[in-house]
């Protein structure tokens, strides 16, 4: 292992809401020599195969991952699963749920929206998702296609982020279920970009995660494109103090985030290989 090397661990495709598909994600990757990739689509596990297919002939390590949405105490929670068994039926029955519930939102959203006075079709998203999973962010990009707002950071903060004019609330799984499914599927359950949660204090951190410990947390992503220093500090110390995994990740969604680049983030991102070999040690302590 060459300590030197970057990796990758929170990526997204067409699959879900990013503009790649996963076989060129996974050339971006072994172009920019990254020594790992980890396709984390939001609740599905759909791009893997092709990611998997395209790596066989490329020095880059593909790492089956997912990233859950989970109903949070405030701000957003997601959960992201690492060197999942992507044929589990729990783990099915699970994405099957929550995308029944995305699928239910999109009409709200846009009902919302054209009250308004914003106009958006399914017809036009659906085209915009190449047949992958309709999102947020298609939608945001759609109000951006549409003149409505300039930017898709613009039509999130207007529109679409929580508290917005045109949110609704998608969350229905609990932090549990949905370690308990990644755990099920043989994976480790690492909790997504902490900053999301809007915690007040270092403390109030420290007691949720104590408290998802208990649920069956594995790990915190720590390096993050959104992450200050001091906010990567913090979760360091946690992985620390708990015995955690420290992952890390872009983000990366191609167009749709075109700010986040893959593998540095905004610039001076580098995930230490040293998280996939953590992964691995954990998922080899769970289950042998």
């Amino acid at each position: 292992m060459n300590q030197n090397r970057c990796c990758d661990l929170h990526t997204h495709t067409i699959a879900s809401d990013g503009s790649d598909t996963p076989g060129e994600l996974v050339k971006k990757a072994a172009f920019a020599q990254l020594a790992s990739v980890a396709v984390t689509d939001h609740d599905t596990v759909d791009g893997i195969p092709e990611a998997m297919d395209a790596a066989k002939d490329l020095p880059v390590e593909v790492i089956p991952g997912i990233e859950l949405s989970v109903v949070a105490p405030k701000g957003n929670m997601h959960v992201l699963g690492y060197y999942i068994d992507t044929g589990n039926s729990e783990l099915l029955k699970v994405i099957k749920m929550v995308q029944n519930a995305r699928a239910e939102r999109n009409p709200k959203i846009l009902s919302k929206l054209k009250g308004l006075g914003l106009h958006i079709t399914e017809a036009e998203l659906l085209d915009m998702a190449k047949g992958g999973q309709i999102g947020r962010p298609h939608i945001a990009r759609a109000l951006v296609n549409h003149g409505y707002v300039k930017s898709v950071s613009e039509a999130f903060e207007k529109y679409l982020k929580k508290g917005a004019a045109a949110y609704v609330p998608k969350s229905i799984l609990s932090p549990q279920r949905a370690f308990d499914a990644i755990h099920k599927a043989q994976g480790v359950a690492v909790l997504a970009h902490p900053i999301s949660l809007k915690f007040a204090s270092p403390a109030e951190l420290d007691g949720l995660v104590s408290q998802w410990i208990e649920e069956g947390l594995d790990g915190i992503e720590c390096y993050y494109s959104e992450h200050s220093d001091e906010v990567t500090r913090l979760c360091l110390a946690l992985v620390a103090k708990y015995d955690l995994v420290a992952t890390g990740g872009s983000d990366y969604h191609g167009k749709a985030k075109p700010y986040i680049k893959l593998g540095v983030g905004k610039g001076s991102l580098c995930v230490p290989e040293k998280c996939v070999e953590e992964l691995k040690r954990r998922k080899a302590q769970l289950f042998g």
